[in-house]
């Protein structure tokens, strides 16, 4: 741009030179030769400017255009029209994220809406107790696999009457001295014992497992409650249950039982393993005579298909040792269940 505006200047100044040489007088007296000189020099003038002219234009049309550097104000205006266009180009892209979560939330919401609401959490629970929520009437909340406690049809205990007198077979008794461990289960007394003590009925030998006590007696005879009773758990091969009942009447001391209650562990959930034997056949009464009938067991899980053996008659323990048993348990019976018909055998 600097050289064009070089070739502009200096063809100006060659037109000005010879305007001015037009306007100037003319000599009243030349001599020959200048004259001569003179008008060989119009023509020449005339030339030069044509040059100029041709060089002028020749210059331009061979030059490259040169770009002219923007000024500080069209630099600021420039980054003002991009920095709007940027805030343009977010602020629609925000607006279409925010329609995009919104649509995203209403169709969340939709889908929450039609879905059915969550089953309630499956109960497995494993506190029970004989009294207040984890009672027996919620023994069947409490757990989804303790149905049968609300739902079954043979439950125990029951009030034993109008029992059918048939000729029952004679229980078959295989009890020994054996060793034995003592618990405070938090529900009762339980003993474990030893293996090889067995009974024998309807053609299926049942193998003793524990032993333990209830106040009061679970099941009644004929309306009748006893203060105590202890059931003695067998198990048979298949792992079908058999517990004999045996009802406890104050009277004389019972020497199975004081040797229990002295071996009594300080603290509940411990366990106490005496190195003396203990002989279960001294909880049994002279008479064998029975009542039979099927049921279930009377605590969680309430399982039904045992057999049970209750003996007609009661045992004696002292008021002490039943008073013993009461500072630690003075209730844990279950209450009485329907009988539903089940069929009930008593010896003759």
């Amino acid at each position: 741009m600097r050289n064009l505006s070089a070739l502009f200047a200096c063809s100006l100044a060659v037109m000005t030179a010879t305007a001015s040489a037009k306007d100037a007088p003319t000599p009243a007296i030349a001599p020959a030769g200048a004259s001569a000189s003179h008008s060989a020099s119009a023509p020449a003038t005339a030339a030069q400017r044509a040059a100029a002219m041709k060089t002028i234009t020749e210059s331009v049309k061979g030059k490259p255009s040169v770009a002219i550097a923007p000024t500080e104000r069209e630099k600021e205006e420039s980054a003002e029209v991009d920095l709007s266009a940027r805030i343009a180009a977010r602020l629609a892209e925000m607006r279409a994220t925010q329609a995009a979560r919104a649509q995203a939330r209403a169709k969340h919401a939709a889908t929450v809406k039609a879905a059915p609401p969550p089953p309630p959490p499956v109960p497995r629970g494993t506190h029970w107790s004989y009294e207040g929520d984890s009672g027996p009437a919620n023994w069947s909340k409490i757990n989804v696999d303790w149905g049968k406690c609300s739902n079954g049809n043979r439950q125990s205990p029951i009030d034993i009457r109008d029992g059918m007198k048939v000729d029952l077979e004679q229980i078959s008794f295989d009890y020994r001295p054996s060793s034995f461990n003592v618990v405070d289960n938090g529900h009762t007394v339980q003993v474990g014992v030893g293996s090889g003590n067995y009974i024998t009925v309807q053609n299926r030998m049942f193998e003793l497992q524990q032993f333990h006590f209830h106040r009061p007696a679970e099941d009644r005879i004929n309306g009748k409650t006893y203060e105590m009773v202890v059931h003695l758990v067998h198990r048979d091969a298949e792992g079908k249950l058999a517990i004999l009942a045996v009802m406890l009447e104050r009277g004389e001391p019972q020497p199975t039982i004081q040797t229990v209650w002295n071996n009594l562990p300080l603290e509940k959930f411990d366990t106490m393993s005496p190195t003396i034997l203990l002989d279960p056949a001294k909880l049994l009464p002279a008479r064998r005579d029975y009542y039979t009938f099927m049921g279930s067991m009377t605590e969680p899980p309430c399982s039904e298909g045992v057999l049970w053996l209750v003996m007609k008659q009661p045992m004696q323990a002292s008021g002490a040792q039943m008073a013993l048993f009461s500072r630690l348990y003075p209730f844990n019976a279950r209450p009485l269940q329907p009988a539903n018909g089940r069929i009930i055998k008593e010896s003759n």
